[in-house]
């Protein structure tokens, strides 16, 4: 694999999982001197240029009167197309599959006409599969999409038995797990921060979503609640923003519990937050993978999460924490409190920070090379 190759990536550029995931890869593939073009509407959260091997190409996508809604997937495609024709771009990796992938075999289908062919490989990355496209209006497009791209992977391998039990799918599905930076994700020495939010020795409880109902951070709440009531003395950071974000402060005023909950909002240097967390709860109803989870792994934080989607995958009950039920939030608590405990909670610690290891970026981004590189192989164009 001495070839380098030039790499089109195709995501979305916000906080989300699956923008992030796209980005590091993108870094880490540019890190090996591969030449890597990111093609979206804007530059990706944490994309920067300060690489001779990245590159940004911005899609724009104008207002017309006789459109309710800008065609973004025809300007993507047009994009993808100038992009492969400007810099001879080899492979096309796109990630999330509404509406990339429709729009990637499109551009393929116009490049044929100009006799230029390239493949295109699709990676899952949950809600495009578990919530979108199980949509009646895009689940034809979807499953077409799938089959016609030249590779497909999935973040774990409960996403794809659930891609296969729901789209009539026929291409094969590679299972590539995301992955960690743990030069960036370590626990680092915080202990004026830690002092400034738990100036009494308080426990930190941490929990990152984009607070949508599917992370049900209600239930964060909820345990959080039962923690204190059992006597603990502990604190809860709520990291990140979104519709559910008023719902949960009404909430902890209900519950008077507002002098304990302290919410962060969005921070680029999460990792900052979880080397002084020593819980990080993610009671999800849905997760393909769980990134936010193993994130805190890697910064030494043992995690709390549901047994539903690709968390079992990750967390090892008993060993980097517990999973229960979803809304099982008695148990939750139970199972806070015995991590928590000075005894437990050092062994639990290492036992995270132990198994995010198999995550590190460095193992997993050779399987993606790999991957590339059988898929040009077996190309026909």
């Amino acid at each position: 694999m001495d070839k380098k190759l030039k790499i089109g990536i195709i995501c979305y550029p916000t906080y989300g999982g699956s923008g992030v995931v796209a980005t590091e890869l993108g870094k880490g593939l540019a890190n090996k001197g591969h030449q890597i073009h990111f093609i979206t509407y804007e530059q990706p959260t944490r994309l920067d240029l300060l690489s001779e091997n990245l590159f940004y190409h911005k899609v724009d996508f104008r207002q017309y009167p006789l459109f309710k809604f800008p065609p973004y997937e025809l300007a993507l495609a047009s994009k993808i197309v100038n992009v492969v024709l400007n810099e001879k771009l080899d492979l096309l990796h796109v990630h999330y599959a509404i509406p990339h992938a429709s729009a990637a075999y499109l551009a393929k289908q116009v490049l044929k006409e100009k006799n230029i062919s390239i493949p295109f490989i699709t990676t899952l990355h949950g809600t495009d599969i578990t919530l979108v496209g199980k949509d009646e209006s895009y689940e034809p497009v979807v499953s077409f999409s799938i089959n016609q791209s030249d590779g497909v992977t999935s973040v774990s391998q409960s996403l794809k038995e659930e891609t296969l039990a729901f789209f009539d799918i026929n291409n094969d599905i590679t299972v590539i797990p995301n992955f960690i930076d743990l030069k960036r994700f370590k626990k680092t020495a915080k202990d004026h921060f830690k002092k400034a939010i738990s100036p009494h020795g308080e426990k930190l409880i941490t929990h990152t979503s984009n607070f949508r109902k599917v992370k049900r951070v209600e239930d964060v709440v909820k345990v959080f609640e039962l923690i204190l009531k059992k006597g603990a003395c502990a604190k809860l950071l709520l990291v990140g923003d979104g519709p559910e974000r008023r719902h949960i402060e009404e909430l902890c005023h209900e519950k008077s519990l507002f002098h304990h909950v302290r919410f962060l909002g969005k921070i680029e240097a999460i990792e900052e937050v979880l080397s002084i967390s020593d819980l990080f709860i993610m009671p999800s109803e849905k997760e393909s993978f769980g990134l936010a989870a193993l994130e805190a792994m890697a910064c030494e934080v043992p995690i709390l999460t549901t047994n539903t989607g690709g968390l079992p995958e990750l967390n090892i009950h008993g060993e980097t924490g517990f999973m229960s039920n979803i809304g099982d939030i008695e148990e939750m608590a139970k199972n806070a409190l015995f991590i928590l405990e000075d005894k437990n909670l050092p062994k639990f610690k290492r036992a995270a920070l132990l198994r995010a290891k198999d995550f590190d970026i460095h193992k997993v981004l050779p399987r993606y090379e790999e991957f590339y590189f059988e898929v040009l192989e077996g190309f026909s164009g």
